[in-house]
Order: structure tokens, then sequence, then C-alpha cells
């Protein structure tokens, strides 16, 4: 019996080498799944973000994308969208980028550059504000607070050190709502560091992750008085990416890495 299968990639995005960064799974489908088996999906994949590739010939880009967790479909998802880029682009070299509508962020490209890609998103502002709540789960007390309420909140913190020791309770996050609990602080060996906690959104902690950074982007060009700067995610995998602001986007580039390339069987 011949089962449905779609084309599957599991790339390391915002990689160094392979086995770093953040997983993304990558498929291309020819129409839409239902949405309780994209999430099917995803939770078997386990990783941070599933990627779902339509390709739209004629459309407003080259393919609609979706994101979805192992727990839900996301806003805007970067490291899963330059892993769409790396898969696409990878399939065709005479192509120098690539284009996907999205539901909620628009329409994002991803475009060749050097040995890596670069990813435009919208910049994502933040303003100063409290949350007491979240504050007492972090497991340290941040210098400032900047949030935006689409649920991202920046939580800035005077050394990296201070970054890296974090351990927030992170059952007691979640249940406050998907919002990105992003913790940041000038790095050591890049301008800055940040870890990134998503228990709400089925993700406790991000490897790496694209949406967080387009926060980040225009909060941490004001603060180091340019429009550029070098950026490490010190989670366990680590993954790094050179941010820069461009009007009202964040323009990230990085590497990423095929781990596997195969079928995934939806039926049977």
């Amino acid at each position: 019996m011949t089962h449905p299968s779609i084309p599957y990639w599991h790339v390391d995005a915002f990689a160094e080498r392979r086995f770093a960064g953040n997983q993304a799974a990558v498929v291309i489908v020819q129409q839409w799944p239902d949405d309780a088996t994209m999430v099917a999906v995803a939770a078997e994949n386990m990783f941070a973000e599933t990627a779902f590739l339509l390709p739209t010939p004629g459309g407003e880009a080259d393919y609609a994308l979706r994101w979805f967790t192992p727990a839900m479909e996301v806003r805007l998802c970067g490291h899963a969208t330059l892993a769409s880029g790396h898969v696409v682009l990878s399939q065709d070299s005479a192509l120098d980028a690539v284009t996907f509508a999205t539901r909620k962020a628009g329409v994002l490209e991803v475009r060749r550059a050097g040995a890596g890609y670069e990813l435009a998103l919208p910049a994502i502002p933040t303003t100063p504000g409290a949350w007491p709540e979240a504050v007492a789960l972090l497991g340290a007390r941040p210098q400032e607070v900047w949030l935006n309420p689409d649920r991202y909140g920046v939580y800035l913190f005077a050394s990296e050190a201070e970054v890296l020791a974090l351990d927030p309770d992170l059952r007691g996050l979640g249940r406050l709502g998907d919002d990105q609990f992003i913790c940041t602080a000038p790095g050591t060996t890049t301008d800055v560091v940040s870890r990134v906690f998503v228990p709400g959104g089925g993700v406790d902690e991000d490897s790496f992750t694209g949406s967080a950074h387009a926060a980040l982007t225009p909060f941490w060009c004001d603060r180091l008085g340019r429009e550029s700067f070098t950026a490490f995610q010190a989670s366990t995998r680590g993954g790094h990416a050179m941010c820069r602001r461009d009007g009202d986007r964040a323009v990230l580039t990085g590497n990423c890495m095929t781990v596997v390339e195969g079928r995934f069987y939806l039926a049977g």
C-alpha cells in the first residue's frame, strides 16, 4: 500500500556547524493539510518549529508559509524561514532569493549572502514597561523591562554571566501565556548575548529565535548607537547571527546546514 507522503528536510539554522543552531523541519505540500495534522507533524518532529511550504506560482510570493510548534501555529518564526529559504535555494543554484507569503507577518524574503543567507523580518519595537509577575519567575532581576503588546518582552541584564546563570520557573512563565521572554545583555565574544524562553508556546528554551532578534535589533541598535551588531543566543546548542536594522526591517544573516532529507508519511 502506498501512503501519502511529503518531502522533508531537517535543517540546523543560524548554525556555524551541524548539530548547532536551531533545528527546523521543512516540508513542502501541494495543498494544506488540516491544522490538526500540521500540529501532529510538528509534534512528531519535536523541534521548536516545523515550516510548511505551499508553492504558489503566479501568487504574491513564490510560496505560502506557515509555522507550527509541537503545540500550536505561530505568528512569526525566523529560523524556520531561514531554513525554508535554504531548502529552496539549495535546489536551484540559479536562484538568488525566494519569497514567502505568511498569514501574520506579510511577505518575507530569504536571499543568498556569501556562504549563508540573509532574512528580512518586520522589526518589532518595544517600549519600557513592567511585568512584575514575569520578573519574579526569571530567577534574577533585570535592569530594565521592555515590552511589545504582541507578546514579546525584552529583559535587560548587566552581564552575559547573569543571562547564562538564569534558571527560570518555566512552568510559571508558561502559565502567563505564549509570550517570548527574551533575556539579553552585552556579550563577551559577540556584541549581544541572549536566551529566549517560550514555555507557553511549547518551547521551554529556544536554541535560536529569529523573531526575538527582530525585537533585539531595534532595541540594541538604539543602545549601541549603530545599525548592526553580532549576536549569540546562548542555548545549549548555541546560534549566531549578524543583525542589521534597515528601516522597518530587521535583517538577520546566518548559515544553515541540512542534516536529514527524506519523506514524511502522513497516513497509514
